[in-house]
């Protein structure tokens, strides 16, 4: 095969953070293995997930998914989860507006955790998820929801279900190509330095979870 054909392949690792109960395992299963259950236990610490993609013809795409716990006590350790990611998910549940309301909690804690090579901010995806169900809040106004993101520092906001396959493949296809475009702009990549997940951690930490 001549060099000009040859794939060019990505290694990305890829944050899903939120608060506790918001349907970030879910949407991580629906996402890798176009599975939904629910029956998933609570994520104890972190948990991980591969996602690979054909982007086009010349390009591959692995996306290392960190499925990160929402409880409060697991803050002290997400700078030792955050390091080396390239994109984040923020997720909240649109029944429970008090999901909502942690969203700039997370985004802060992300923002003052991990940068990119060149000192910006990681992209970040806003996830209203649960949309199949009846909604609570600042949801309910698309106009409003897209200013908070403009103002918030947000790529860009998606209403997502899980269990009914929503905006899942689209919000991750936004989010890749604005990695994409960071990486060409400012030609770096991850492909040397994101390893095996277990192995940046003080011990493994893994669960079923939700």
């Amino acid at each position: 095969m001549s060099a000009a054909l040859e794939k060019r392949e990505h290694l990305y690792k890829v944050l899903v953070i939120g608060e506790l109960g918001v349907g970030k395992t879910s949407i991580i299963k629906r996402y890798v293995h176009q599975f939904f259950s629910v029956h998933y236990r609570a994520t104890i610490g972190v948990d991980f997930a591969l996602k690979v993609l054909n982007w086009d013809q010349n390009t591959l795409i692995r996306l290392q998914l960190w499925d990160i716990a929402g409880q409060e006590r697991y803050g002290n350790m997400t700078r030792v989860y955050y390091k080396e990611a390239v994109g984040a998910f923020i997720v909240f549940d649109v029944t429970r507006a008090s999901t909502f309301e942690a969203v700039q909690k997370w985004k802060n804690d992300l923002d003052a955790k991990v940068q990119l090579p060149d000192g910006k901010p990681v992209p970040c995806i806003l996830l209203a998820n649960k949309c199949d169900q009846a909604k609570e809040g600042l949801v309910n106004n698309k106009h409003q929801m897209d200013e908070y993101c403009q103002d918030k520092g947000f790529l860009k906001w998606f209403e997502t279900s899980a269990k009914d396959n929503i905006n899942i493949d689209e919000a991750a296809n936004c989010l890749v190509s604005k990695i994409l475009e960071n990486n060409d702009s400012n030609e770096w990549d991850r492909d040397s330095d994101v390893v095996d997940p277990t192995e940046t951690l003080p011990q493994k930490q893994r669960s079923g979870c939700c």
